[in-house]
C-alpha cells in the first residue's frame, strides 16, 4: 500500500480541530468497520475550521474494502444537503487505513480536493484500535498533501 512509502511531510500552516462529539463518532466507525475502510464526511464551522460532525458513509467497494473506499454519489450528494441545510460547512472527509499508518496513500492524494480537510484514521487489529489520527490537505499544486495541525478533544 502506498500509505508506506517514505514521504517528505510539510506543515500546511493550517489547522483543524475536532469536537469530541466527531471525534468519537469517526473512532467508533473506524473501529466498527475494521478489517475494512470506513469514509465518511467531516462537517462544521469552516471560519473556526472546527469539525462538530462526523457522519458515516457506506464503503461500497466490493472488491478491495480493505483497502480502498467507493461512495454512492446520490447517498454523499443527500449527507451533503442535508448538512448544508442544517447551517454546517463540509470541511472535508475522513477515511480509515486498516493495518496501516495514517499516512495518505497515492491514491488519496489523486482523489483529493483542494481546500478540503483529509483526516486519516490508523486502526490496528487484532482487537481494533485507533493508534494515529493525521489530518491532510491537497497542496495547491496537486504534487504532495500537507499535513494541518490537528487539535483533538
Amino acid at each position: 500500500m502506498s500509505s508506506l512509502k517514505q514521504r517528505q511531510v510539510q506543515g500546511s500552516g493550517q489547522h483543524l480541530r475536532l469536537s469530541g462529539p466527531a471525534h468519537q463518532a469517526a473512532t467508533e466507525h473506524a473501529l466498527a468497520g475494521y478489517p475494512h475502510e470506513v469514509v465518511g464526511v467531516l462537517a462544521g464551522s469552516r471560519r473556526d475550521r472546527r469539525v462538530d460532525r462526523a457522519v458515516p458513509l457506506t464503503n461500497r467497494s466490493a472488491d478491495r474494502a480493505a483497502d480502498r473506499y467507493e461512495v454512492d454519489p446520490l447517498e454523499l450528494m443527500k449527507v451533503e444537503r442535508t448538512l448544508e441545510a442544517q447551517g454546517l460547512d463540509v470541511l472535508g472527509y475522513y477515511h480509515s487505513h486498516p493495518d496501516h499508518p495514517a499516512m495518505y496513500s497515492d491514491t488519496d492524494q489523486d482523489l483529493a480536493w483542494p481546500d478540503l480537510a483529509y483526516l486519516i484514521l490508523s486502526v490496528r487489529g487484532p482487537s481494533p484500535q485507533v493508534e494515529q489520527l493525521r489530518c491532510w490537505r491537497l497542496a495547491e499544486d496537486r504534487t504532495q498533501m500537507l499535513e494541518d495541525h490537528l487539535l483533538l478533544p
